[in-house]
This record gives structure tokens, C-alpha cells and sequence, in this order.
């Protein structure tokens, strides 16, 4: 009835890959060189990282869409099949979160310790920072998919609503 595609997604991931790499080989294999110089992004560069980036995240959610609501919608109540193996991953996922998220707070206790010296462990904090809301959105996605019952609802063409 209402089909959700992956056409669309899985091409605008494989161009936005394409765009990565065209930004990435401009800036690596240049012809000429200055000595000592290190190459640098230019306003090109930057431009077709950020369009890649929005055709990533189109693609990205348009390929979770499809995995968490199927391909073609169905009107009506769907219940999710019950199953052992989303809670456990959930609880390890969840377990996962909690070492890191300890972690996390050791990292910034490190990063402002007077005794051993102040050092910038940023990189570090992003990174692990990073991995906590990576964990975070596979478990909502986990939870969507598996635990909620979900509606789909459908309109006429002459709806009263102006969209």
C-alpha cells in the first residue's frame, strides 16, 4: 500500500562515500607541493564534506526507517514479535553504557587532576562521549523496534487537513 523504500537511501550513501573520497583526493594527490607545507582543506574541500554529510544522514535515516518500520506500511495495529534476544542485547548494551559512562567521568577527573598535572584528554572525552550516544540511539532503536506497538493510520485523498 504505502512502500518505503531503500533505493533512494543506498544511493545517496554510495554518493556521499563518492564525495568523501573526491574531497579526500583533491587534498591528498595535488601535483605540486609546497615544501614543508602540509595540505590543507580548501573551500571546496569543505563544501563537498558537508554535502556528503547531509546525503550520509539522508541515506542513514532513510535506511533506519525502512529497518524499524518495514518496507511497505500497512494500516492498522502491529504487535512486535516477542523474543529473548532484544533484551539481552538490551541489558548488555545497558551495561556497556554504564562502564563507559564511568569511564567517561574518570576521563574528566584525569583531564583536571592537580596532582599529576592538567592534560587535555579531549580527544578522548569526544570519543567515548561519542560512543555513549552511539550505544544510546541503537538502544531507543532496539526499543522502538522490538517493545512498542506502533499504528499505522491512513487518510483519504480528501482529507479535511490542507496537506
Amino acid at each position: 500500500m504505502y512502500r518505503n523504500d531503500t533505493v533512494v537511501p543506498y544511493f545517496a550513501l554510495v554518493f556521499s562515500a563518492a564525495l568523501f573520497l573526491m574531497a579526500y583526493l583533491n587534498d591528498r594527490l595535488r601535483v605540486v607541493h609546497e615544501a614543508g607545507v602540509v595540505p590543507h582543506l580548501t573551500v571546496g574541500n569543505i563544501g563537498l564534506m558537508a554535502f556528503a554529510l547531509v546525503l550520509f544522514v539522508y541515506g542513514f535515516i532513510g535506511l533506519l526507517s525502512n529497518w524499524l518500520e518495514g518496507s511497505e506500511l500497512r494500516p492498522g495495529k502491529h504487535t512486535p514479535e516477542p523474543s529473548s534476544l532484544p533484551m539481552v542485547a538490551g541489558v548488555v548494551l545497558s551495561l556497556l553504557l554504564v562502564m563507559l559512562s564511568g569511564f567517561f567521568v574518570r576521563t574528566l577527573i584525569f583531564a583536571n587532576n592537580p596532582e599529576i598535572g592538567y592534560y587535555n584528554a579531549t580527544t578522548l572525552q569526544a570519543g567515548v562521549f561519542g560512543a555513549m550516544m552511539f550505544i544510546l540511539a541503537v538502544l531507543i532503536a532496539i526499543y522502538k523496534k522490538y517493545f512498542i506497538e506502533e499504528e499505522v493510520l491512513a487518510e483519504d485523498e480528501k482529507g479535511d487537513f490542507p496537506w
